[in-house]
């Protein structure tokens, strides 16, 4: 595990675009697991502003690792709001951009897409492997769409579940634990002093870690990397870099 701690949430989103470019370079195809949020909303904005020019994006293939099931124009559809941020203002192929089709049956979408990522990515062990999935995590604990009241979602057998959040009972399209777990690259973006009690039960594994699923973010044999500002890292023993 390798914690980058940053003044604030601009400083996060520099150093990450930087990073996620670096990463793209010398590759021929990277397929990447966005997450919505807005953190990522702010990295989608650099990465546009700083990197439409020298980042090929004819070489990213772009996947969701949730999605809300709404419709693609809704302002809650996290699709939408990466087209707003960055699809609209880079030059990047219309088939490279793998969407959870949240206006579908939920069931159905998720099987449709557990079935897209087998098909499009490596695997190991008999699970889609991405170069690199992105994170956010919320004030509860959750990461993706898997919430710490439907934590045994994480192991479930398909690629991707329905997760049903906890208080506005919208239903969701995750990757589970096992998709995230196999990737190359996890990398959590996490910012705001409303996660610093979360961020420490989960890095430094307090008592009831358990309980959030993003304490159960551990590449098997990839890398994770958490991307913090400073009033996230509050309780860790961390300077900004």
């Amino acid at each position: 595990m390798e914690i980058r701690v940053y003044k604030d949430k601009n400083e996060v989103a520099d150093q990450f675009s930087a990073y996620f470019a670096e990463k793209v370079k010398g590759t021929d195809a990277f397929h990447v697991a966005l997450s919505g949020g807005s953190t990522p909303k702010i990295v989608f904005d650099v990465l546009a502003a700083n990197f439409a020019d020298t980042i090929d994006w004819s070489r990213v293939h772009f996947y969701w690792g949730d999605e809300r099931c709404v419709l693609p124009t809704d302002d809650e559809s996290n699709y939408k709001m990466t087209v707003e941020h960055l699809f609209s203002k880079i030059e990047v192929p219309h088939e490279n951009i793998n969407r959870v089709l949240g206006e579908n049956d939920p069931a159905t979408e998720a099987m449709r897409y557990a079935n897209l990522l087998e098909i499009d990515l490596d695997r190991v062990d008999g699970v889609p492997q991405f170069d690199l999935v992105i994170l956010g995590m919320g004030d509860d604990g959750h990461t993706a769409s898997i919430f710490p009241h439907e934590i045994e979602l994480w192991d479930a057998a398909d690629h991707c579940v329905v997760a049903t959040h906890p208080d506005s009972g919208q239903k969701r399209v995750s990757i589970n634990g096992k998709v995230i777990n196999t990737a190359k690259e996890v990398a959590f973006l996490v910012t705001g002093g409303s996660k610093a009690e979360k961020v420490e039960a989960v890095i430094e594994k307090t008592p009831g870690h358990e309980a959030y699923p993003a304490s159960l973010v551990q590449p098997k044999s990839g890398k994770l990397v958490w991307f913090l500002d400073a009033p996230a890292a509050a309780n860790l023993n961390q300077n900004p870099s």
